[in-house]
């Protein structure tokens, strides 16, 4: 039945709009509907008269057979911190509370002219800068499989209003694993393409108006099935006519036949070790692979975890300094030149990488490119198609929680992103897949890890494990 379609994948709705079943204006009401009776506080700003015109300009161009694009007529979400024309865009900032952008960022405005209807932004914490998912202008996104959980940050909002049927997807961003992380607490499916494919300008932090962003900030979707990933990737790399790009993407398309897939599995990692559950995750998802025929091997990885880990704060932490005010930047410059040469304290290592030289950052930028290398060389000439890792240490933690535990043993806060962010920096696509369940009902997922550019295989392979495990219909769902 048409009234159930809220509860399909993204592509199941737009079959449906495309055989006249129901109009774009009936399913955005049929959203609405669901965002109204809401207990778990994903959207926060909306516009319901806009988002019905765009919605009836749809249909009347489906009745002329004049569709405009892949996504013609289907309403989505979007992240807070993306901005939307005529659409309040605050990042979760009390200062930004009344910001009505002129302009949309690139990636709304390619999402809007492949037609679809955006009907709401979704929760972020303060300029992404969490990984909860709690401000004070619009308060804590809760998590849809238990409210006493987080729902990940910072891209919170927008996994929270995926797995609660709120949305069929939603536009995320990922800097420290912001939009995987999410994902894999929620339990639905989230995407890090190849950093570069999709722009970034119009994504705040940077401040509103500035044309640049960071050289990791990757804008990216969540759905509930890797088919509805691949639909919005291919809008998300076909630039708006706004851009005036000379430039087509042509990404390459899964492999067919030619043997079965190639797998390897880095499970753990004593630089973060996963609990129980999640380790036993892996296991079953090794266990299915090598079941179904596909190569399997088990790897410690092509690079060293705390290596590449500490590369990832140094350039982290330089590129977050790109608006800070002059104030401040001497502030910090001053309390760096106090510090002793063998402080080695977080706030020393915080200090030296805030105030680091355009040389040093120069020489960190080169290990990057030679990290880069090594990860090519796993892919090519260790013929691995895939990589799998957790996603995460463990399931969701408690709502507001400032540490990790892991079998009872405390961990780094930080820890929740260390295997996501073995890719931030290197910027290869990354797709986060839930698997399982703990013994709490929580979902666990893992991250799937491909070369330069291979984002439609990645997504081809994150949908052949679903099926083997019985997800590739229904995910993780409520």
């Amino acid at each position: 039945m048409t009234t159930d379609l809220p509860h399909q994948p993204a592509h199941v709705q737009l079959q449906a709009l495309d055989r006249r079943e129901i109009s774009s204006r009936e399913l955005l009401d049929l959203h609405l509907a669901r965002i109204d009776a809401s207990q778990v506080n994903a959207v926060v700003t909306r516009d319901d008269s806009a988002a019905r015109a765009a919605a009836h300009a749809a249909d009347e161009r489906r009745a002329r057979n004049e569709s405009s694009g892949t996504l013609d007529g289907l309403p989505l979400t979007i992240k807070d911190s993306f901005e939307t024309a005529g659409l309040r865009t605050t990042s979760g900032a009390e200062e930004l509370a009344d910001h009505v952008p002129a302009r949309d960022a690139d990636a709304v405005a390619r999402l809007r002219h492949q037609g679809a209807v955006i009907m709401g932004k979704t929760n972020t914490p303060t300029y992404c800068q969490d990984l909860h998912t709690d401000n004070s202008l619009f308060g804590p996104t809760l998590n849809p499989h238990d409210p006493k959980r987080t729902a990940g940050g910072s891209s919170g909002g927008p996994a929270a209003a995926v797995a609660a049927h709120l949305t069929p997807a939603d536009l995320g961003s990922d800097l420290a694993g912001s939009l995987r992380l999410p994902a894999h607490y929620c339990g639905v499916y989230g995407l890090r393409p190849t950093h570069g494919l999709v722009p970034a300008r119009g994504h705040i932090p940077r401040p509103p108006g500035w044309i640049t962003s960071s050289d990791m900030v990757t804008p990216g979707p969540l759905a509930r099935h890797p088919r509805d990933l691949d639909l919005l990737l291919d809008a998300l790399t076909t630039p708006s006519p706004a851009e005036n790009s000379p430039w087509i993407i042509k990404l390459p398309e899964p492999r067919r036949g030619g043997g079965p897939l190639r797998v390897a599995v880095w499970a753990t990692d004593t630089t973060c070790p996963v609990d129980r559950e999640t380790g036993d995750a892996l296991a079953t998802v090794e266990q299915a692979l090598a079941s179904a025929g596909t190569n399997v091997r088990c790897t410690t990885g092509p690079v060293s975890f705390t290596d590449s880990l500490r590369l990832f704060e140094q350039l982290l932490h330089a590129t977050a300094t790109a608006a800070t005010d002059d104030e401040a930047g001497a502030a910090e410059l001053a309390a760096a030149r106090d510090l002793q040469e063998d402080d080695t304290s977080p706030r020393g290592t915080f200090l030296r990488y805030r105030t680091q030289t355009h040389r040093t950052w120069l020489r960190a930028n080169e290990e990057r490119h030679r990290l880069r290398e090594m990860w090519h060389r796993f892919f090519a000439d260790a013929e691995h198609d895939v990589l799998i890792t957790p996603a995460a240490p463990t399931a969701a933690i408690p709502a507001g929680a400032r540490s990790l535990m892991v079998d009872g043993v405390e961990r780094s806060f930080f820890d929740q992103t260390g295997w996501a962010n073995l890719t931030s920096h290197v910027g290869l696509p990354s797709v986060v897949v839930p698997v399982a369940r703990n013994a709490e009902g929580l979902p666990i997922g893992v991250q799937l890890v491909g070369p330069m550019y291979s984002d439609r295989a990645l997504l081809a392979a994150a949908e052949y494990l679903a099926s083997l495990l019985g997800e590739a219909d229904e995910g993780i769902g409520l």
